[in-house]
């Protein structure tokens, strides 16, 4: 999904020549975008649905996560990944269309380490990578249209992502050494990121750059900012973020 001046096409790009160079198997890229200028040929591109009725945020929004799984959307069939845009894949994708086939997918939320120490993770996925089968979740997309109000109340839902979880019903979690977070898994904590760099997971197959930072900050470093979220340059990045 791509709207606004967030994320240039530069990413769009990049996410599909990392897939081309990651994924075996025969496949569609398609981006749900209002401009097309710079996207590569290969890229398919679909135009946002009509807003059904949210009134928390301008549309288009992350609530679009929920409207693709309505069938006949984008004209989809089949096993269907929804990547982020701001992903940097590191190793082969074909697993996460082999795990637990025919069943919903989504990362177990990440929490701060010092929140794990008196509770364990809530059950909530992080969307950043789902995977759902395009013709048969109508029902998810139906829970979301008849519970849009109760989506939206944040005292109920903190985000869209809660409540996709909730809509799936029945879900599975990526195995952890799969998706890892730049920010909890790469980075060091405060103080060891102030002389320690980002290293590389190992096992990991995809790194999700949820909030800040975005992929070529990680690879120059970010100094600005507060301390603790100080991050030293992991230029070993830029060897899979590229076109």
């Amino acid at each position: 999904m791509k709207w606004g001046k967030r994320y240039p096409a530069q990413y769009v790009n990049i996410l599909f020549r990392s897939l081309q160079r990651n994924l075996s198997r025969p496949f569609r890229f398609i981006c749900l975008t209002d401009n097309t200028d710079g996207l590569v040929e290969g890229i398919e591109t679909y135009p946002f649905p009509e807003n059904p009725g949210i009134t928390q945020a301008k549309w288009p929004n992350v609530f679009l996560k929920l409207v693709m799984t309505r069938d006949g959307f984008a004209d989809l069939e089949g096993p269907t990944l929804f990547l982020d845009l701001d992903l940097v894949i590191l190793d082969s994708v074909d697993c996460f269309f082999d795990y637990q086939p025919g069943k919903n997918c989504i990362i177990h939320n990440w929490i701060e380490r010092r929140k794990q120490i008196l509770r364990k993770r809530p059950d909530i996925g992080n969307s950043s990578i789902f995977r759902f089968e395009a013709g048969k979740s109508q029902y998810i997309y139906e829970t979301f249209i008849r519970e849009m109000d109760r989506a939206q109340d944040r005292s109920i839902f903190q985000t869209e992502q809660a409540f996709l979880t909730y809509a799936m019903k029945e879900r599975y979690w990526w195995p952890e050494e799969w998706v890892r977070s730049f920010k909890y898994n790469c980075r060091p904590s405060f103080p060891l990121n102030l002389i320690v760099a980002p290293q590389k997971p190992p096992g990991a197959k995809v790194l999700v750059f949820h909030g800040k930072p975005d992929p070529p900050d990680a690879v120059t470093g970010v100094s600005d900012g507060k301390i603790h979220h100080r991050v030293l340059a992991a230029p070993w990045v830029a060897d899979y973020w590229h076109e």
